[in-house]
This record gives structure tokens, sequence and C-alpha cells, in this order.
């Protein structure tokens, strides 16, 4: 008797994607070009952010979401860095405050006005000074205000409390390598690396120790990511010897044998692994191709479930992936990517299909919200808590944009003495970042204006120098 095969049943099996029409694209942006694995965008529910080509430093763009069509060439971008802009990230407990690294070995910290750029951004509130080379990874913590990870060229992880511009942990004997990437867990006590010696490692960074590691979690010579996943597994995307792309997952509790592994296909993009925890779906964005893959991942063998892929003709050279609150869930949107091309920015709306017109709490359950859960110095001391979680049944409407609360650096004295643990004082921390930055706006609009004034001066002088040649 012929046996008839089982489709599994998921209310994810018919997610498709769709690319939004060409006028609510972002148009006409110089896209980085820079050969760096990251995602070179970031996105939140009031902003869009994209790394950009600029001549004489490091720079990106910070477009309000409802920004789209053409951008102009002369629209204002975030240059205050010295050298080309490598990763950013945009702060989960407040969405005016944009985290980057670059290749000029700093992290800045910016904050974002109400209504996006009038004026370039050059000074930031905070600048963070620690990696010795360019720094590559940039990510905040999930659940504790101010709090902010950056990893660099170096081999260093160094944790920082944002609001002193303190190095507050610096991992510097566990890499030997390259780091190409890190993750937080749900609740932010643990961290997971891979790194260029083909090693996947959890460490708890409060401990300062590894508490899992494997080698050659995938054996081939090109970038691995991982990203943690339910139940505290592991999701890694990596490349076999013979070059095959692979997904696998662990268990960190027993490391040595992945739960599951899954070949792909022959592709040398790096795959960058977006997570969502609400509906465990895991897409795959391969950098240089032109698709997006999806999967479902559960308890039932083989744990992996592959759901569907989202194609397109363009490669993408990098990818943004919107925040659940950000999403319209009214459309039965469970996911939004951005997708860069050479010269613009894509949005791809992920949606699963429903006849009705209501509220699908399936597809909802409550998600983190921006609300953090401990302070800095609670999560320094030892303390987790899970994420503030929302419900998004009436969708989710943005708060008061929250005041950026910094100190006055500890470290920052005319002594310019090192403090116990030997880090070095950290640049210039503004005491009221709401006040200091509306002043830097306007000053800087006013050597903008000052600017014109003297060109169109001369402009003049120029003119009235030729008619009286002509009257000659």
């Amino acid at each position: 008797m012929q046996q008839r095969r089982v489709v599994r049943s998921s209310k994810f099996r018919h997610v498709f994607g769709q690319a939004v029409k060409n006028e609510q694209c972002y148009d006409d942006i110089r896209v980085s070009r820079a050969t760096w694995d990251s995602s070179f965008c970031a996105v939140n529910p009031k902003f869009v952010a994209v790394i950009v080509d600029a001549s004489g430093g490091g720079a990106f763009m910070v477009l309000p979401l409802q920004k789209t069509g053409r951008i102009d060439k002369s629209y204002p971008a975030v240059c205050g860095h010295t050298a080309i802009v490598l990763d950013i990230e945009w702060c989960p407990h407040n969405d005016h405050i944009i985290a980057s690294g670059s290749e000029d070995c700093t992290v800045m910290v910016w904050m974002i006005p109400e209504n996006g750029l009038t004026v370039p951004i050059t000074e930031p509130v905070v600048i963070l000074e620690g990696h010795t080379r360019r720094v590559g990874i940039i990510s905040w913590h999930p659940t504790a205000r101010n709090v902010l990870l950056s990893a660099g060229c170096d081999s260093l992880i160094i944790i920082w409390n944002v609001g002193t511009g303190e190095a507050m942990i610096t991992l510097d004997d566990m890499h030997p390598d390259l780091i190409y990437n890190t993750s937080w867990n749900q609740n932010g006590s643990l961290i997971c690396t891979t790194c260029k010696d083909k090693k996947l490692r959890v460490i708890d960074p409060r401990k300062e120790e590894i508490i899992a590691e494997k080698e050659k979690a995938h054996e081939g010579a090109r970038p691995m990511r991982a990203v943690f996943v339910a139940n505290g597994n592991i999701l890694t995307t990596g490349f076999s010897r013979m070059s095959e792309r692979q997904i696998a997952l662990w268990n960190p509790q027993n490391i040595q044998e992945p739960i599951a592994l899954q070949e792909l296909d022959t592709s040398n993009g790096v795959l960058l692994p977006f997570y969502d925890a609400d509906t465990n779906v895991v897409y795959l964005c391969g950098k240089g191709d032109s698709s997006i893959r999806y999967f479902e991942i559960n308890d039932e063998a083989p744990y992996i479930h592959y759901l569907n892929t989202f194609a397109s003709k363009e490669p993408q050279r990098g990818m943004g992936y919107m925040p659940k609150r950000g999403l319209d869930v009214t459309r039965c949107e469970i996911a939004r990517f951005f997708k860069l091309h050479e010269r613009k920015c894509e949005p791809i709306i992920m949606t699963v299909p429903r006849k009705s017109d209501l509220y699908q709490d399936d597809l909802y359950p409550e998600t983190p919200g921006p609300e953090p859960a401990l302070e800095a110095e609670e999560w320094f001391e030892g303390k987790n808590k899970d994420p503030i979680l929302i419900s998004l049944k009436d969708g989710y409407v943005p708060g008061k944009n929250r005041e950026f609360k910094v100190q006055r650096n500890r470290l920052d004295k005319p002594q310019n003495k090192k403090n116990e643990s030997g880090s070095t004082p950290m640049k210039g921390i503004t005491t009221n970042a709401n006040s200091e930055s509306k002043l830097d706006e306007l000053l800087q609009e006013v050597k903008t204006l000052k600017a014109t004034i003297t060109s169109q001066d001369e402009r003049i002088a120029n003119l009235e120098e030729q008619m009286a040649k002509i009257a000659i």
C-alpha cells in the first residue's frame, strides 16, 4: 500500500513575502561598498538607518520611516566618524538612540531629533574608546538600560555602561582571532560568539568565563554566524569543508553534537540569521543572494523545518529587520525587512494570509516593549530579568521620547588619571543630551547659513567685477 506523505501543520507554512511598490522605497542612497559582513541597515518603528559611502570619513543616513521616494543628495547624515562605519544598531529602549562602530576604532552613541535630521550631526552624545583596531560589531543589551557590547578586530569584547562612558567588562583572552559575530540570549545573561578559529563559544560575560565551546561548529573557512533561539539553544550558519552553506542547531548543555544540521546550497555569501522569538521563525538572508529563506524551529525532528523562500531578481547588499512592535498587525504582518540594493532600500513585508479582519492572537503573543527591565548598574551587579512584554492588540503607539540620561563621566577629570581597572578616560559626555543636542543643531544651522552667506557674497563680488569689466 502506498504511504501518504503527512504534511506538517504550521500556521507559518503559507507565510509569503512581498516587496512594496517603487514609491514606498527609499531611492538614490549611496549604500556603503565596504566588504565587512554586517547588515549595513538598522530599523525601528520610527527610523531607518543605512550606512553610506562618504568622502573623508564614515557616515550613515537616518530617515523617518515615512520619508520614502527619492532622497536628495544633500540630505544630512550622521558623520562624526573619521573612517568607514562598519555596524549600527538602534537602542531597544529608546527609538532616538543609535550606536555605531567604525574603522576609526571608536564606538559612538547618537541622539536623533524627534523628526529626523535637518542638518548633519557630527557630535555624538557619547564617545567610547577602548579598542585598538576597527570596531565591527555593536549590540545593545536586550533588557538592561544603557548596556552596550562592542567587538573589534583586536579580538576584544567590551561591555560598556553608556550612561557613564565606562568600559565595565573587557573580555580580552577568549578569542585568538577575528570575532565574526555575537548574540545575547533572551534575558541578556549570556552571549554566544563565532570566531575565525571556527569555534562557537557560550560566554557568561559578568563571570568572564566560557561555559561551553564547540570546535569546528562548521568546518569551512568562511565566516559563521550564531544566534540564541528558543529554550536557550543556539542556531548557527556556516560552511562545510566542501564550501556548502549549512544551518545547525545546538544545545549549550551538550554542545559536542548538533541537535540538527542541514546543508542548503553552494553559494558563497555569508548567511545572516534574523530570529523572531515570538513565532520561532528564523529568516536567513545571504549577502549577495537575491532571496530570503525562512525556517520554523521546534521540538520535533528534524527541529529546523523549511517553510518557504522569498525570491527577487536583485542581490542584497545588506538587510534591516524591524522589531515586532513596528509591524502592521491589521495586515497579519509578522516580519518586515529592509533590503539594501546598490542605490536604494526596499521594504519587504512578510504576512500570514488570513480571511478575518480581527486581531489574530495566535500570530502576536506579547512581545518585548521599549521599557528596560533593569538599570545598567543592576545588571552589572549580577541581576537578570526577562524583557517587559507588551500586547500589540491595538497596535503599538510610540511613547513620548524619553530623555537619554548620561552622567558626567567620573573618569573625565583634568588630571586625566586612569581608573583602578586601568581603562583610559572616555571623551566628553554631555550632562543633558536633549538641550545640548538641540544647541548643537542650532549652532550647526547657524554655521551652514553663515557659509551660504559667505559664498553668496563672493558670488556677488565676482558678478560685480565682471559687470565692471563689460562696462569699461
